[in-house]
């Protein structure tokens, strides 16, 4: 399993800082690629066209869930974090 993405985290962050981390990037995870979706759906045939950067966004949002990690990936390290077990299946 990928280790969280703590190298933003500084050591003054406080002992709450690994399960802030989770959360925000298993939230985020999922949000990027839906509003980035949602922006292409907004702007219509324009938005897959070279004239304007929107068609990017779902691309760079897809490369950063693989380059970060899955939101699940992420909230099952925040259950082992947090002592809950996470779910099966």
């Amino acid at each position: 399993m990928r280790q969280l993405p703590l190298a933003y985290v500084t050591p003054r962050a406080g002992p709450d800082a690994p399960v802030a981390v989770a959360v925000a990037t298993s939230h985020c995870g999922e949000l990027a690629i839906r509003e980035a979706e949602e922006c292409v759906q907004l702007h219509g045939g324009i938005g897959m066209t070279w004239e304007r950067p929107a068609h990017l966004y779902p691309k760079r949002a897809k490369a950063d869930r693989i380059a970060l990690g899955a939101p699940d990936r992420h909230r099952a390290a925040l259950a082992a974090l947090v002592d809950l077990p996470a779910p099966v299946g």
